[in-house]
Parts: C-alpha cells; sequence; structure tokens
C-alpha cells in the first residue's frame, strides 16, 4: 500500500465482503431466508476466499484515522494473529459444510465461525 490510509480502506472493503456474504449464509442458518445449497456454498466459497485478504491491511501506521481497531491489534499481535487464523480454519470448515449441501451440517460450522468473529471483534475492535 502507498499509504496506511490505503490498507485500512483494504481491510475494512475486505471484511464489509466477507460479511455481506456471511450474513447470507446467516440468514439461511436461522431461518430467516429460505435455504438454497447453491446460494450457501456459492457464499460460502466467497467467505472462506475473502476470510485471507484483510490481515495484509494491518501494517504500521494503519492504527490510526477512520478505524476501530483497537491498540492491542499491535501489542498483542501473536494473540490477534491467534484469532485472525481460528477465524480463517473455521470458515473453511463452514465452506466444506456447505459443500455438503446439508442445512444442519451449515448450521453447526456457522455458529462456530460466528465465534471466532465475535471472539476478534471484542478483543480487537471498538464498537
Amino acid at each position: 500500500f502507498q499509504k496506511p490510509e490505503d490498507a485500512v480502506k483494504y481491510r475494512k472493503a475486505a471484511f464489509t465482503v466477507m460479511a455481506a456474504h456471511f450474513g447470507r449464509i446467516g440468514a439461511m442458518a436461522s431461518d430467516r431466508a429460505p435455504f438454497d445449497a447453491k446460494v450457501a456454498a456459492d457464499n460460502a466459497a466467497i467467505v472462506e476466499a475473502m476470510s485471507k485478504l484483510p490481515w495484509a491491511g494491518f501494517g504500521p501506521g494503519t492504527d490510526k484515522g477512520e478505524t476501530r481497531a483497537k491498540p492491542e491489534i499491535w501489542t498483542d499481535a501473536a494473540q490477534f494473529k491467534k484469532g485472525a487464523d481460528d477465524m480463517v480454519a473455521s470458515v473453511a470448515q463452514l465452506n466444506a459444510a456447505a459443500k455438503t449441501g446439508n442445512l444442519d451440517n451449515i448450521k453447526k460450522a456457522f455458529g462456530e465461525s460466528a465465534k471466532t468473529c465475535k471472539a476478534c471483534h471484542d478483543a480487537f475492535r471498538k464498537e
């Protein structure tokens, strides 16, 4: 990134796209939307691909400006990396579950993925 603010925009965009597709699966998992196995699988694949992108946007100087990132991201980088790795692994499991076409498998994997997202938000994101 040429400027820290470009990195912030990049990571925010990656999280936004990932959240939109994750939410579509969540709507099906919570019976707020009709279940469609293909739609779930398509969205899970996007979530998995997007889950690998935002981390490059947490470089030096990206703790300033329009961001909800807490300082702990940089002061407790090992724990932040663990949270990121946990989320990436859990959405890979969600993608695998979605490929089965079985809603119960998807619901279970979605719940586990949501927990990893929440844990990182609680620890590393300002409200």
